[in-house]
């Protein structure tokens, strides 16, 4: 292993001790790097939706909580490729916290490990406060289109890539129709908002449902049009405005309603509906859609052994689409092509992670992230 002379071997990380509870542990075992993983000193970290739900549905005593996190390397496993990564680079990346199979390892921590093939390297210009909102929307966006929606990821070979060019060219390298509309049910979230600027850099024609409040955002960030969700038509106005051409939709919400109203904007020849939570069963109620779900989680190739029906086998093919979605997505990092959510930064440690948790399972964070500083590193 690559690193200073010395590494500390205790620090303060956030457990999650039972259904919606974490406390702040002041002598937490330091996670150790497996031989492909990097030991990364936390500097900010933000809370998402995920954090708190599986607290609540899943908890697993004495685990580190905690997904999204920006930082500091200070340690490199023995397999890693040391001309990729230098103890002292800026990283953020996301990771499995509440994991009851590895739970010393958590975002919610003053240290923390990751894959060396599962981070970014944060751009020069980008602070690390915007750096921790990020991973956990990029990695989802990653496998939600190009694993779960088999869309044909874009080649990262020199003058392949054709980012944010010619629509007809970009389109042609998906499996959508000519009209290329994919429909991101819940624009106004930083997974939504992160899918409506991929679909966009692709060529393709992202069309959201979000509030009035979100709207103007939205089409901004490159949503060709937008359809309030609190609409009773919603989903025969899609329906419309797309002539019965889609065939792709992204549920970024993923409840019984915005089910129902993917299910009436897809057309007549049905297609792929994907949703980032398991969706009822009761819901599926076209033959000619097939429905599936995204785990962020399974990027990192092994099980996910929380309680049914979040319960997943290691999937070795996400983990593939991952790695190579990481490549991509850091060009876009590094050309500026990715607009990050509005940031409410905060600090008061993991003390105030642990309280800013409450506020976002109440559903008091709206159309920001919620980024807390855990240390003050001089990079």
């Amino acid at each position: 292993m690559t690193a200073p002379e010395s590494l500390p071997t205790t620090h303060k990380a956030l457990k999650v001790s039972g259904p919606g509870h974490v406390y702040v542990s002041e002598d937490a075992s330091v996670p150790s790097p497996g031989r492909s993983e990097l030991l990364v000193r936390v500097a900010c970290v933000s809370i998402n939706q995920v954090d708190c739900k599986s607290a609540d549905l899943s908890p697993t005593p004495g685990a580190t909580s905690g997904t999204d996190f920006s930082g500091v390397v200070i340690a490199l496993g023995s397999d890693v490729d040391a001309e990729a990564w230098h103890v002292g680079d800026r990283i953020m990346a996301g990771i499995f916290g509440n994991n009851p199979l590895r739970r010393d390892n958590g975002a919610f921590a003053e240290y923390a490990v990751v894959p060396a093939r599962l981070a970014w390297r944060i751009p020069a210009s980008m602070d690390l406060a915007t750096a921790a909102s990020l991973p956990a929307a990029l990695a989802t966006v990653g496998l939600s289109l190009f694993q779960y929606m088999k869309m044909a990821m874009p080649d990262n070979t020199e003058g392949a890539l054709q980012l944010g060019s010619n629509k007809d060219s970009a389109a042609a390298s998906t499996t959508t129709s000519s009209a290329s509309y994919v429909l991101v049910y819940g624009g106004g979230t930083a997974t939504g908002a992160m899918a409506i600027q991929v679909l966009k850099l692709m060529g393709l024609t992202p069309i959201t449902t979000c509030s009035a409040s979100s709207a103007a955002r939205s089409m901004e960030l490159g949503a060709a049009a937008t359809f309030d969700y609190r609409s009773p038509s919603c989903g025969a106005d899609v329906l419309n405005y797309t002539q019965g051409a889609l065939t792709l939709a992204l549920d970024c919400i993923s409840d019984s309603n915005s089910m129902s109203t993917c299910y009436k904007a897809l057309g007549p020849a049905g297609g792929r509906y994907v949703a980032l939570d398991p969706f009822p069963l009761r819901g599926h109620t076209r033959r000619s859609v097939e429905p599936d779900w995204v785990c962020c989680y399974t990027q990192f190739g092994h099980d996910v052994a929380w309680a049914p029906p979040f319960d997943l086998d290691a999937r070795v093919d996400d983990r593939v689409c991952a790695e190579a979605w990481y490549v991509l997505a850091q060009r876009l990092l590094d050309e500026g092509l990715v607009v990050p959510q509005p940031l409410e930064v905060r600090r008061g440690g993991l003390a105030g992670v642990g309280e800013g948790m409450q506020e976002v399972r109440r559903g008091l964070i709206k159309g920001k992230k919620l980024v807390y500083s855990v240390a003050e590193i001089a990079v």
